[in-house]
């Protein structure tokens, strides 16, 4: 019997980067990867992987699709992705994040007892949550760290927690509390991606000054690869149990100026600095760090690839676009 897989918002940041893992890991014929993408989006033709256009926010649309396909796997990546952006389209986020997690969910419960009453098989969901639940800390955050969002995204991805925390029988529900994670092909709205694009297109001649705008640079942030950070969620799949949580980070913070200064040191032209207050946040947590000893000990995960190597990776894929 074949094996479908199923990635959300396989057009996005994270589920592209996914896509290219589980196509490098994919064996055979059998095991089938199917991407989902919202129905006028882009997606780029990729071997190995069927896309589908679905709306997540279609609870019927989502029924249909799940009760077509009866995924043995889910990566829940659809959402929206952008913190700062929350503030001003807090109602769009909490439809995307939150109803259409539950049209998600509420679609596999019906699949399981439909189609693998008796069975016994589950359903594997990985669902990529957010730091931002965590109440603000001076410290490493824990897992079983209190939980105070102070924002409408950090919100959003509680709630998409508690939907996680009551799925029915049948489904083998694990929640990745994802810390900052970057690289190439990053959405330039999100800082470092802006930066790397800003120095790309200065070093093109295409400002007529070299010169960044920005926000705060005081901010520290626990900093990840994506490529580290999707190979979690893949072994969050294969080893992880219904219930289990679990922090994706480096455990390691560095503020946001020296993350800029390290991508200006590589561009090749001077580059000056200004900072513009529409770029400040209405709430900008000072510090977040997170605690990777509970991944690293049950499923043996560590963030491998390094900051320079990520930066260089992120500024050589904006050198190469058009």
């Amino acid at each position: 019997m074949r094996a479908t897989t199923l990635v959300t918002g396989a057009a996005g940041f994270a589920g592209g980067h996914l896509l290219d893992l589980l196509v490098g890991e994919r064996a055979g014929d059998e095991n089938v990867i199917v991407g989902w993408h919202r129905p006028g989006g882009k997606s780029a033709p990729r071997q190995g992987v069927e896309w589908q256009s679905v709306d997540i926010l279609d609870r019927h649309a989502v029924r249909a699709a799940i009760d077509r396909l009866r995924p043995a796997v889910v990566y829940h990546c659809a959402g929206a992705a952008h913190v700062g952006h929350a503030w001003d389209k807090t109602e769009a986020t909490f439809a995307i994040n939150v109803r259409g997690t539950h049209n998600l969910l509420d679609a596999l419960e019906r699949m399981s007892r439909v189609a693998r009453a008796g069975s016994g098989d589950e359903t594997t969901v990985v669902i990529p949550s957010s730091a931002l639940v965590y109440a603000p800390a001076d410290h490493a955050s824990r897992e079983t760290d209190p939980i105070a969002p102070d924002g409408p995204y950090g919100v959003s991805k509680l709630a998409q927690e508690m939907l996680a925390s009551h799925a029915g029988a049948g489904l083998k529900v694990i929640v990745a509390r994802a810390f900052n994670h970057f690289g190439p092909r990053q959405d330039p709205f999100f800082a470092a991606s802006g930066w790397a694009r800003r120095l790309a297109d200065i070093e093109r001649g295409r400002w007529p000054e070299a010169t960044i705008a920005v926000g705060n640079l005081e901010a520290r942030r626990d900093l990840t690869d994506v490529r580290d950070t999707v190979r979690a969620y893949r072994l969050m799949a294969a080893q992880g149990r219904h219930g289990d949580v679990f922090n994706v980070c480096s455990g390691t913070a560095i503020p946001i100026r020296e993350l800029l200064d390290r991508l200006i040191a590589r561009a090749r032209v001077a580059v000056t600095v200004t900072v513009d207050p529409a770029r400040m946040r209405p709430s900008d947590t000072p510090v977040l760090l997170g605690d990777p000893a509970r991944i690293q000990a049950a499923l043996g995960w560590r963030a491998e690839i390094p900051l320079d190597r990520t930066l260089d990776d992120l500024l050589d894929y904006w050198r190469t676009r058009d």
